[in-house]
């Protein structure tokens, strides 16, 4: 079975246990724990993807990292994925839950990057905006990208606004390139 639908598949089964014991909240938020601690550290992904390593350890080790941290259903889960050898996809399974989550609860994700940080009142009214458009609740995350010039790219629900500096100066050259005084004869 692919990836993909590993993670689809278990993300599914916590939905389930989690929608069954009213903790999906809890869970959503544990899960977000999960994925930006296995994003930010690749030695803890390489130690538990390792197949040398015992079980034993790698439960003592999700233990002591997210124990006093997350739900004891969320616990339960990853040493679940510890003993069924699915440790190599808790990240992505923790990914998909969130997607699923926010599919059930009709939230758009929204992504600005901008050249320089952005004022709260302005991500405000970039969430509202975002939100007439689609109809559902927005949750925003907001990136700086050192590299942009200026002006900002704004990606949701597979659609992209850019207005870069780049992109616009892309297009004034392009613009500048086409010679309209001069016959195509």
């Amino acid at each position: 079975m692919n990836e993909y639908r590993v993670n689809l598949n278990y993300a599914k089964a916590l939905m389930l246990v989690a929608s069954d014991t009213d903790s999906v909240d809890t869970v959503c938020a544990d899960m977000r724990l999960v994925y930006e601690v296995c994003a930010e550290n690749r030695e803890l992904v390489v130690v538990l993807v390792n197949p040398c390593v015992k079980e034993s350890a790698k439960l003592a080790i999700v233990g002591d990292i997210f124990g006093s941290h997350v739900s004891q259903l969320s616990l339960a889960f990853m040493n679940f994925l510890i003993r069924k050898k699915r440790t190599v996809n808790l990240k992505g399974i923790a990914r998909t839950f969130i997607e699923l989550y926010r599919e059930q609860r009709g939230i758009e994700l929204c992504e600005i990057v901008t050249a320089k940080e952005v004022q709260p009142e302005l991500l405000d009214e970039v969430r509202q905006a975002v939100g007439q458009y689609t109809g559902k609740d927005v949750e925003l995350v907001s990136r700086v990208d050192n590299r942009m010039l200026g002006g900002y790219r704004l990606m949701f629900n597979n659609n992209m606004y850019d207005a870069r500096l780049r992109t616009k100066i892309r297009k004034l050259r392009i613009a500048f390139s086409e010679n309209i005084y001069e016959s195509k004869l």
